[in-house]
Formats: structure tokens, C-alpha cells, sequence
């Protein structure tokens, strides 16, 4: 992972704290990436494959790829990571972009 994408990821996790997130359980981290075309997107989302892996591939309005991939776990800084570096490592030489990663969060209701 860049150095950019540390301090990106680093920021994410610390509003996460502020917002209340729940660190102790695992959650869906989605992660993103673009592709110029479907059969790169769908290669890319063939290379991940388990119970905790989810991967969507849609087509954008603008004529490209979008796959999501969501991974079962926990949302550490070591954690997301290294699972976005192996993403990258498998989108970028099919021609895709990583576009970053999230997570869902339900605010609680007082």
C-alpha cells in the first residue's frame, strides 16, 4: 500500500473511531476497483474465492467496470492493508484501478 494510501486508511479508521464503530466485531469491508472492460473486472473477481468474499461486477454508465469486493473482517489499519495490497497486486495487472476501500456502519440510535 502507498504511503498516500496509509494516511488515506489511517484517516478513515480514526472518524470511524469518533463515529462510535464497533472494532471488536468483524464487519464487511468493501473494496473497489475500475476496469476498462468486463472480462478484466470479472477475471479480478474470480481470483478471490471464499466463504468471506463477496464480489459484484457491474457496468458503469460511462462505459467501464466497477467490481466490489467485500471480505468478512476485522477493520484493522494492518488488516485492510494487506488485503488491499493483494487486491491491487490482482487488479493492476489486468488493467484495473483500485479506487479504495469502506465499510457500512449503522449509527446507533440513543
Amino acid at each position: 500500500m502507498s504511503s498516500q494510501n496509509d494516511d488515506i486508511s489511517s484517516s478513515v479508521l480514526r472518524q470511524m473511531k469518533a463515529g462510535g464503530f464497533d472494532f471488536t466485531q468483524i464487519h464487511p469491508i468493501e473494496f473497489y476497483a475500475v476496469f476498462p472492460n468486463e472480462d478484466g473486472a470479472r477475471q479480478a473477481a474470480g481470483q478471490f474465492r471464499g466463504e468471506s468474499l463477496n464480489a459484484q461486477v457491474r457496468e458503469r454508465d460511462d462505459g467501464g467496470w466497477d467490481l466490489e469486493l467485500s471480505k468478512i473482517m476485522y477493520a484493522t489499519y494492518r488488516g485492510i492493508g494487506a488485503f488491499e495490497e493483494a487486491f491491487e497486486g490482482v487488479v493492476v495487472p489486468l488493467g484495473g484501478e483500485v479506487e479504495g476501500w469502506g465499510v457500512k456502519h449503522e449509527r446507533q440510535t440513543a
